[in-house]
């Protein structure tokens, strides 16, 4: 075994512990078994990032291919989760997020998508790449605030007292931290939507149609939301079904769209974005 898979191997296992340990941490309401869930998931974050760099980093480039922005999504889902949770208490959203980060290291160690290279790509197409990564994994992470606001809302209905409680933070220092990543996803993805302008000639030739409109769709959600936060103040189960339905058709409009034209119509977007910049269809 070589050193990539060695470290695939080892970071989607230390990412299942991890998962797995935070879970048994909130059923046993045990602070103990939770800093060991946090170091286990610090170990997987190192591991994974090795292998990253090894997968994304080439001599021809940066290879941006679906399947290896799709694991470089799940680690700064992952970085930013680790990084966050640590000062609000909110890491229990990894019960969640580490098994699915797990399945996104293992499925770019197995597979072989065909390469896309950043550095052959026009510069503002890599600054909507970036921007796009990097808003997507902010969003990401709100929607799984949002999922963990639900539940200790739930929790908070039920008639019986529950020690688990203990271990999450009060549903206001939950709900500003959501809104907080929503916020910086937002205008992330506002850079992004306005850098992939530059590059669009013809939605339907270059295959953008679904992408743009499911992006657009996800954006004004997003901005709808914040500035029903702010002029109306919107909290609780409204903003939390918000944030998941914004974030459903980010999804589609990014990886969907991305798994469509790269594995199943075999494009990529270095090429329509060549395409559009030098004027060819």
């Amino acid at each position: 075994m070589n050193t990539a898979s060695l470290l695939a191997a080892l970071a989607g296992l230390l990412y299942l512990a991890a998962g797995f340990t935070l879970a048994r941490a909130f059923v046993i309401n045990r602070a103990r078994v939770r800093t060991t869930g946090i170091v286990l998931a610090g170990l997987a974050l190192v591991a994974h990032a090795g292998f990253a760099w090894l997968k994304v980093n080439s001599d021809l480039g940066w290879d941006v291919n679906f399947i290896n922005v799709l694991s470089l999504a799940g680690l700064l889902v992952a970085l930013v989760l680790l990084l966050t949770g640590l000062g609000t208490r909110s890491l229990e959203a990894g019960v969640l997020v580490f098994p699915g980060v797990a399945v996104l290291v293992w499925l770019q160690w197995l597979s072989k998508p065909a390469p896309m290279f950043l550095d052959h790509m026009p510069a503002m197409l890599q600054f909507h790449i970036l921007t796009a990564l990097l808003a997507f994994s902010l969003l990401a992470l709100a929607a799984a605030n949002a999922i963990l606001l639900w539940i200790q809302d739930y929790l908070l209905r039920t008639p019986r007292p529950i020690s688990q409680l203990e271990l999450l933070p009060p549903l206001i220092v939950l709900e500003q931290l959501m809104f907080r990543l929503i916020m910086a996803g937002w205008v992330l993805l506002t850079l992004a939507l306005a850098a992939g302008l530059t590059f669009v000639y013809d939605l339907l030739s270059q295959h953008l149609m679904h992408k743009t409109v499911l992006s657009v769709i996800s954006w004004l959600l997003f901005g709808l939301l914040l500035g029903a936060r702010w002029w109306l103040g919107w909290r609780g189960r409204r903003a939390v079904n918000w944030t998941l339905v914004a974030m459903v058709f980010l999804v589609l409009a990014y990886f969907g769209s991305r798994f469509v034209l790269e594995l199943l119509l075999d494009r990529t977007w270095s090429r329509m974005a060549l395409a559009a910049t030098s004027g060819l269809a």
